[in-house]
């Protein structure tokens, strides 16, 4: 296990995140895999082959963004590990890990949604969500503007905090940029897309795969953190057993479900998508007409959630240590 350097590189993002001035330097590494993913899709994936050409196309450029980011894992790990002291590299290792983490950045964002309510109104809440949601938001009201957030604090809390952590526990420095490639290229092609549904195929089943163990454990953090906080960790628990099945995605329904639990909301529901209309099912009992102030509590519960998690995590790295 590699708990020492998952909790270096999750301690380190939550102090300083990545910091703007290391983005324009040098860029980052979804960026990187961005680009390799986008070339395969100009070059590999062509409307005249046939889908199942498509597809075969969509697994090989998979495993080539995975040999290409393990590899990279290791030649880093191996390289700083012969040039400095094993406690030395670890640190640097553990650095660099921490760009493969979101979650300073992720409540920034989201926090930057209740502010724009809350200074200048609906429409730049519309414009602060459509920033970190892939639905329409031209036309939604206060509450939708709040329940989009809010989604989007729970999904991005499993796979952008908890699943490369968990990873990278299991499998160190490749172990995290082997998720976060597979994460970046479901986000790029993993869609059901005349372009995409062939060739995005094997992204989307992979990140379906390799989230599914940090969906149950973020869920489990946010029932700790409602309780934690005084909220609702039994409806967090009911409304995950009841609705997280019933979600659009296999793995979102889980920090969803308890968000919504554990706050005692609504969430999910009817959205557009790309000017179709999507008919959801609700996750939770709760109230859907939500605020600012809605927002503000969810970030409270994340980031307690947040907090937990890096507890648990120094434990075992101590643990791993004596």
């Amino acid at each position: 296990m590699f708990a020492d350097l998952a909790l270096i590189a999750v301690a380190t993002e939550a102090i300083i995140g990545y910091p703007d001035a290391v983005y324009r330097l040098v860029g980052h590494p979804v960026t990187w895999m961005g680009r390799l993913i986008a070339w395969c899709d100009e070059a590999w994936n062509s409307p005249t082959l046939s889908f199942e050409t498509r597809r075969s196309r969509g697994v090989a450029a998979l495993l080539l963004l995975l040999a290409v980011a393990i590899l990279s894992g290791f030649i880093v790990t191996d390289v700083v590990a012969s040039l400095f002291p094993e406690f030395v590299s670890l640190l640097i290792c553990g650095v660099l890990g921490s760009s493969l983490l979101a979650q300073r950045s992720l409540a920034a964002h989201v926090a930057a949604v209740a502010t724009a309510l809350e200074r200048d109104g609906i429409e730049a809440g519309r414009q602060a969500v459509s920033r970190i949601v892939g639905r329409e938001t031209k036309n939604l009201d206060e509450a939708a503007v709040c329940r989009a957030a809010i989604e989007s604090l729970a999904e991005n809390f499993s796979d952008g905090v908890v699943a490369p952590l968990f990873w990278m526990i299991f499998a160190g420095l490749p172990g995290g940029l082997a998720y976060k490639a597979i994460n970046t290229a479901d986000s790029m092609i993993g869609h059901k897309s005349e372009r995409h549904l062939a060739f995005g195929w094997a992204a989307a089943r992979c990140d379906d795969l390799v989230n599914l163990p940090a969906s149950r454990l973020s869920a489990l953090w946010l029932v700790l953190a409602a309780a934690l906080l005084g909220l609702s960790p039994g409806g967090a628990l009911a409304t995950v057993r009841r609705d997280a099945r019933y979600h659009r995605s296999p793995n979102a329904g889980w920090p969803e479900a308890a968000v919504a639990g554990a706050l005692g909301i609504r969430l999910s529901g009817p959205r557009i998508y790309h000017g179709v209309a999507v008919e959801e099912r609700w996750v939770g009992e709760g109230n859907s007409e939500l605020g600012a102030r809605d927002i503000r509590l969810a970030l409270r519960l994340y980031r307690t959630a947040c907090g937990l998690q890096i507890a648990v995590l120094a434990v075992i790295a101590l643990g791993l240590r004596l």
